[in-house]
């Protein structure tokens, strides 16, 4: 598809800012090169968060990753959402310690509260740094914002400064597939007036949904242990989180395996081929957790099936790589 060149800008309508279609279509189009880059991320909610960081940062070729952004989360594992992003930042902060980087400069924590029903925007470094990111981006080079977690920090930013909308690309996994009979998904349920933000807001939108899609992407303790555990303390770390979920759970290991699902996210911009996807209408997400449909909304960007070996031998040769050139501890 040949989108045409950008001859305007956003335009207010009322206190909406709408980004014209053709805008809209040509950031929505994969394009070749290295591409500025921010990760949102619930790290500690589960385990699949940590292989997505990990591989984000281990693909300098594609993506320049320029922040890492600690996202809410309340589950058994967190008192609170703000406990939630709590442990994610101190997890990000983990493996960054076993790639040898730093956190400083890189990490920021984010919102402790959803954005929640009365669609309220929440204050925090990480909602900060991303306005401040973006109003340095342009809509030709936009910034591409990897979402992996509850939509809180984006959709914050969103809403104070609506202006950013032609300047980044957000490619959130959240909800399931379109098709699917409701949309209560971890991500989307935790902050429903936030994901709201994000569907209304007219920002360009890849959506990566899990049941459905992305839930097809599994591996196994077996493949982990041969595959992953040899390289370093990442790969002795990622292995061992793998291993302790199934633990945890008091799971049977054996016949077992574990959808990796936030990789699917970062993969999309690695290599738009192993993420086939479609434009759609953005749907209206309702308050009883479901789809509406309106073909007259903004276009988005649908990923409708994945390369789950080549996404999966992508990660471990670039872990490979890392360990034995010494760039991963």
């Amino acid at each position: 598809m040949t989108v045409p060149h950008p001859t305007s800008h956003p335009s207010m309508i009322g206190n909406t800012v709408t980004l014209p279609e053709a805008d809209r279509l040509r950031m929505l189009t994969p394009r070749p090169g290295r591409m500025r880059a921010v990760l949102d991320t619930d790290t500690y909610n589960e385990i699949d968060d940590q292989f997505a960081v990990v591989q984000a940062l281990l693909s300098p070729e594609r993506i320049q990753l320029e922040a890492i952004y600690a996202a809410p989360f309340f589950n058994e594992r967190a008192d609170s959402p703000g406990h939630g992003m709590q442990l994610s930042h101190d997890e990000i902060c983990r493996l960054l310690d076993r790639l040898d980087r730093s956190p400083d400069g890189m990490v920021f924590k984010g919102v402790t509260e959803y954005v929640g029903p009365q669609k309220q925007a929440r204050s925090a470094p990480a909602v900060d740094d991303l306005i401040a990111r973006a109003r340095s981006a342009t809509p030709e080079e936009p910034l591409y914002v990897i979402a992996i977690a509850a939509i809180s920090n984006i959709a914050s930013a969103l809403l104070a400064a609506p202006d950013i909308i032609d300047r980044i690309v957000v490619i959130w996994l959240g909800g399931h597939a379109l098709e699917w009979p409701h949309q209560v998904e971890f991500n989307l349920k935790q902050d429903v007036g936030g994901a709201q933000v994000l569907f209304d807001s007219g920002v360009p939108l890849v959506l990566v949904p899990c049941m459905g899609v992305v839930s097809h992407f599994h591996s196994t303790i077996p493949e982990i242990d041969q595959h992953v555990r040899p390289h370093g303390r990442i790969g002795e770390f990622l292995a061992t989180r793998f291993a302790e979920l199934a633990a945890e759970k008091n799971l049977p290991t054996l016949g077992w395996s574990k959808v990796i699902w936030d990789m699917v996210a970062v993969a999309w911009l690695l290599n738009a081929d192993w993420t086939p996807s479609v434009l759609v209408p953005t749907p209206i997400l309702t308050d009883q957790i479901t789809f509406s449909v309106d073909r007259g909304r903004h276009l988005m960007r649908y990923v409708t099936h994945l390369q789950r070996d080549a996404i999966l031998r992508d990660f471990i040769r670039k872990l490979t790589q890392a360990t034995a050139s010494g760039t991963a501890a």
